[in-house]
């Protein structure tokens, strides 16, 4: 293992602990290639969220000229100049390894800027334009990275979608915690419905209504979970139990937050050390059954849902 490996490898086990734990079940030049992917996404959330491997949120003040130096860092990687920092020298490997395009990247950056812009949504259609550039483009770039070609478009339209249903997840967890931060990601639409103000949503007062909300958002993430599903077939089985077993954790933060209630903010919501060990199991047979049977017959269509592949 190299320098940038390494040092990717340990970004990824302090900032995710999930996510290494299914990076695990890779082979080692897919787990490689996606801890360096993952350390340069992480890296970019960082610096604009005034992070330190997704911990502490702290107020950036320069936050516009730090995201114009992320644009400026990426462009340059993408065209083979010689990065100054590591992340941006290992996203360059695994970018030119695995063909990722720039839009891709950059898209992701553009989401980035939804937050330097202090950006409400209206509507979950608007909202979901957010978690494809801060997840699901990832989710993209990851099967990118686990050997499905870029023109691979109704495989990459699944890898969207767990990204969309992992980001809609994380909304529904942080949705208070989020607000203390003045960060508002639930469609307007729907705070309207119930009755809550923006500036409302962190206020235990209103802390049923924040319950259903986060409730609409895990149903809304459901039907993604289900299409991504039909991914797993044209992954390699060691890839696809560890995209399954990653699902099913993240899935189970939504069951997870619901079954909580209004009480799903008094403290964290995480999955159990049993509860993973489970869904890795369950992963390893739905990455199986994909393997076995479903790569023989003719998927589903895609239902209706928003894309942006």
């Amino acid at each position: 293992m190299n320098d940038l490996q390494d040092q990717s490898r340990e970004a990824i086990r302090k900032g995710s602990k999930s996510f290494a734990a299914a990076a695990a079940l890779f082979d080692a030049e897919t787990r490689a290639d996606a801890e360096m992917l993952y350390a340069w996404c992480r890296h970019c959330d960082d610096v604009i969220d005034g992070q330190t491997l997704g911990h502490g949120m702290s107020p950036v003040e320069d936050a516009p000229a730090r995201l114009a130096a992320l644009y400026a860092s990426t462009r340059s990687a993408l065209a083979g100049e010689p990065p100054a920092d590591p992340q941006f020298a290992a996203f360059q490997i695994v970018a030119r390894r695995r063909q990722i395009p720039e839009r891709y990247a950059l898209d992701m950056i553009d989401g980035f800027a939804m937050d330097v812009d202090g950006r409400r949504y209206e509507t979950l259609e608007d909202l979901l334009e957010y978690c494809w550039g801060v997840a699901g483009v990832v989710g993209t770039m990851m099967a990118l990275v686990m050997g499905v070609k870029p023109d691979a478009l109704s495989t990459l339209r699944r890898a969207q979608d767990l990204g969309l249903a992992f980001q809609l997840t994380n909304i529904a967890r942080d949705i208070v915690e989020d607000a203390r931060n003045d960060r508002i990601y639930v469609p307007r639409t729907w705070l309207a419905e119930l009755g809550v103000p923006e500036a409302g949503v962190a206020d235990p007062a209103h802390r049923g209504a924040v319950a259903i909300l986060a409730r609409r958002l895990v149903e809304a993430a459901e039907p993604y979970y289900a299409s991504a599903r039909w991914g797993l077939r044209d992954l390699p089985v060691r890839c696809a139990w560890a995209i399954a077993a990653a699902r099913g954790v993240y899935r189970q933060i939504g069951l997870d937050v619901v079954r909580a209630g209004d009480q799903a903010w008094d403290e964290r919501v995480v999955v159990s050390g049993r509860m993973k060990v489970l869904r890795a199991l369950e992963g390893g047979l739905m990455a199986l059954r994909s393997a076995l049977f479903e790569r023989r017959i003719k998927p589903p269509e895609r239902p209706a849902l928003w894309s942006r592949i």
